[in-house]
């Protein structure tokens, strides 16, 4: 397990990355500056951004970046294992901030399925039928074409024609439910999906206020 990186760029300076409790330190040197930051853990969104030269995560709530690193830096074996460190602490803090135990998680999955699963189920409907009731067809419009302008990728196409049903038929649970099924399959897509379009983490959030 890595739990320190250090990276030097030519140009750039140095950047040094420590996990240390639930914060990861950071310490950025260049020619004019040695800045230090500390960056809870829960606070990140698990799944980085890829630009061109850099990791960057974003905050889980704002979606703004917060913390960028170098690509591959200082080799491609050492850079991977930090961020896979990073991401696994990352997602334990978070599951730890909401109550759930990341150990655990695998374990009170399965036993939902023998725990008064009629129950469960109507739980799941009525989760449904609320949220549906949230969803506003002008903000949908507006993230599709944020999506559209800023996210180039034929990957979200799906997610564009869900929106799309779910913008004319806003309190459908069916165009719903394919809205949150195509999210699920972006993968690491996802953070610059909610990055461009913030709409969308109302409508899947488990609990949305969004705004009508």
């Amino acid at each position: 397990m890595t739990t320190k990186l250090i990276q030097k760029h030519f140009f750039n300076g140095t950047r040094e990355f420590e996990l240390e409790d639930d914060v990861v330190n950071a310490r950025i040197k260049g020619l004019f500056k040695d800045q230090r930051l500390s960056i809870g853990l829960s606070t990140l969104n698990p799944e980085p951004i890829v630009t061109s030269s850099h990791l960057v995560f974003h905050s889980r709530v704002k979606f703004e970046p917060v913390l960028s690193l170098f690509l591959n830096k200082p080799n491609s074996e050492q850079f991977n294992a930090f961020v896979d460190t990073l991401k696994q602490r990352i997602l334990e803090d978070g599951n730890a901030y909401v109550g759930v135990a990341a150990s655990t998680q695998a374990a009170g999955l399965a036993a939902n399925i023998y725990e008064e699963p009629p129950e469960f189920k109507a739980f799941g409907q009525d989760r449904l039928k609320n949220k549906v009731q949230t969803v506003n067809a002008m903000r949908v419009e507006e993230a599709i074409q944020l999506l559209e302008l800023y996210v180039d990728n034929e990957e979200i196409k799906p997610l564009l024609a869900a929106l799309e049903a779910l913008k004319t038929e806003p309190h459908s649970e069916a165009n719903f439910s394919q809205m949150e099924t195509a999210f699920n399959n972006l993968g690491i897509l996802q953070g610059a999906v909610l990055t461009y379009a913030p709409y969308l983490s109302v409508l899947l959030a488990d609990d949305p206020f969004g705004d009508e």
